[in-house]
């Protein structure tokens, strides 16, 4: 408000230059605040929402997470913010999906964020405040009755149909050195993008969407105006709509535009790129007799089926994994997360099995057995894959974080630290998620090269032998170099010395971040050397490097023997 009082002052004295830098700043500052909002107030209300509908899933209240945001309000509003963030990007990648199913037109309401010429820090700056405001009620409005529709309303009918299975065996704090946090980590940053990444699954995803639509589209005579007059077949393929009809208000059609010439194989390419989700633009359809009442039943039956998948995706996969793992843990209660995953995954496994036998049947009993055999041989060695690359590296790597990070920072020297191997092995993961995403993005060398190896055999052409010899075995015998030598010098040759125990405990509790101080500093130096070597070659070559010879140079113990030229030579 400053800033515009200021700005209508400048131009009411033609001060034409401070108006000017006045409207920049203005501009700053409005497109700063809006991407706050966009960014970090709507995912933490959608958090917020999330959390106050899930609390009888939990047996919590509002009154817990008033204890938990005072205890650590940091850490809470962190929390929440990611959950709304996870929230809103599952929410835009679905409609994305729904884009590459429906006709161009029926979400023209909704901004296409494959849209060549949508863009986001344009319209901030064009549009007034009110419509930026607008548009964020309507998007909280939106969000948070989707929350109550497939949260909020589910949670209560199961607990009015099956009373016994909820609340869910979630322990927020406990007295390990980690959280269960790190598992809920672990669930978002693998477990999820591990099923919804996979080709198979969004097929699925997307198959199911589309047998809905069609069954919807015959039901209430709504086929064209869900699906386009094409054919089933050629309903996902872009339309290039070059006749008169009008689009929706607020909808520009953007399928008009010529397809790109020979010579325009970047701009072609960019093209193929942003439009890679589905058609854009406009579409026309047939209108039905009765079409308000036909669209208010279309939204009636929509949410009475989010509200069923909600139900099952809540129920189906934790009682699942609740029965398997009973099987392991008795009647003990076990972490909500590990069932959740656990069924998870055994449905995932289920569903694909029955679609790859679906598949094989026509081909007769031969083939079955012999592609039976291959699979069951292929399985075997991702096994063997998944124990040392999965089970025993992330092991292996989280104690070794345990030693080196969270034993020295939180257990005093007068207490026994104490190690979990599932905790351990949950930070593993994340960090070994870490380290390879920063070894791929980083430069070339031997590991990045192993790793692109790999992802690019995939699993139905796995080496079991080139992944043991050059990624599972050369990680594996670092980590146990670095695990077991501290641990010899501290229990074995300290000892050997003559200290005192108080020193022995000294050295077994502070040898591991020692040595990683000594192991820093000696990549530190390295790296510095390596740099001061780049730079004196590099003055040198500056100095005296005339094409590809060296002039006028010659070194200390040649200068004893020969005077130098008098004057300089050039070449």
């Amino acid at each position: 408000m400053t800033l515009i009082l200021c700005h209508g002052l400048a131009a009411l004295v033609r001060f034409q230059r401070s108006r000017r830098l006045l409207g920049v700043c203005y501009i700053v500052v409005k497109v700063s605040l809006l991407v706050v909002v966009e960014i970090g107030v709507f995912p933490l209300i959608c958090g917020w929402w999330l959390d106050i509908c899930s609390l009888e899933m939990f047996d919590a209240s509002l009154k817990d997470r008033e204890l938990s945001f005072k205890s650590a309000p940091g850490t809470t509003m962190f929390l929440h913010w990611l959950v709304g963030m996870v929230y809103v990007f599952y929410f835009a990648s679905f409609i994305l999906l729904l884009r590459e199913v429906l006709r161009p037109g029926v979400l023209w309401f909704l901004r296409n964020l494959n849209d060549p010429d949508f863009n986001p820090v344009q319209e901030m700056i064009h549009l007034p405040i009110y419509r930026h405001l607008r548009r964020f009620i309507l998007s909280v409005v939106v969000f948070g009755s989707i929350v109550l529709l497939m949260l909020w309303l589910p949670i209560r009918l199961i607990k009015l149909l099956l009373p016994t299975f909820l609340p869910y065996n979630v322990m927020l704090y406990s007295d390990a050195p980690v959280s269960e946090l790190s598992l809920e980590l672990l669930l978002l940053q693998v477990v999820l993008p591990a099923l919804l990444e996979q080709g198979h699954t969004r097929q699925w995803l997307k198959g199911l969407v589309r047998a809905w639509t069609v069954s919807a589209g015959y039901l209430l005579d709504l086929h064209s105006y869900l699906l386009g007059e094409q054919d089933d077949n050629d309903t996902n393929q872009p339309v290039n709509n070059n006749n008169n009809n009008n689009p929706p208000p607020g909808h520009h059609n953007n399928n008009n535009n010529p397809p790109p010439a020979v010579g325009e194989g970047l701009h072609a390419a960019h093209q193929a790129i942003l439009q890679q989700g589905g058609p854009v633009g406009f579409q026309p359809y047939h209108r039905p007799l009765r079409f308000p009442f036909r669209i208010v039943l279309l939204i009636a039956f929509m949410c009475i089926t989010l509200l069923l998948a909600s139900l099952v995706c809540l129920t189906l996969p934790v009682f699942t994994g609740r029965w398997l793992m009973s099987f392991w843990t008795g009647n003990s209660k076990i972490h909500e997360l590990y069932t959740a995953a656990c069924g998870l995954y055994v449905c995932w496994l289920s569903i694909r099995g029955v679609t790859v036998l679906l598949a094989w049947m026509p081909q007769g009993r031969t083939v079955i057995l012999h592609k039976v055999q291959e699979w069951t041989f292929m399985i075997l060695k991702t096994l063997v894959v998944a124990l040392l690359v999965a089970g025993v590296i992330p092991l292996l790597l989280g104690l070794l974080f345990e030693l080196v990070i969270v034993a020295p920072l939180r257990v005093p020297l007068d207490q026994t630290p104490l190690f979990y191997p599932w905790q351990d092995w949950a930070l593993g993961v994340l960090h070994a998620k870490i380290i390879a995403a920063i070894t791929l993005m980083g430069p070339q060398w031997w590991l990045k090269t192993v790793i692109e190896q790999v992802y690019a055999n995939g699993i139905r052409n796995i080496d079991l032998q080139f992944i043991i010899r050059k990624l599972a075995a050369p990680v594996i015998s670092v980590l146990l170099l670095s695990l077991c030598v501290p641990y010899v010098i501290a229990a074995g040759v300290v000892p050997a010395v003559g200290v005192t125990p108080e020193m022995e405990i000294l050295m077994q509790r502070r040898i591991y971040p020692f040595l990683l101080m000594v192991v820093s500093l000696i990549g530190i130096l390295s790296f510095q050397i390596r740099q001061f070597k780049r730079l004196y070659e590099h003055i040198k070559n500056d100095k005296y490097l005339v094409g590809q010879r060296l002039v006028n140079y010659e070194r200390k113990a040649g200068r004893a023997s020969s005077a130098p030229p008098s004057n300089p030579v050039v070449e």
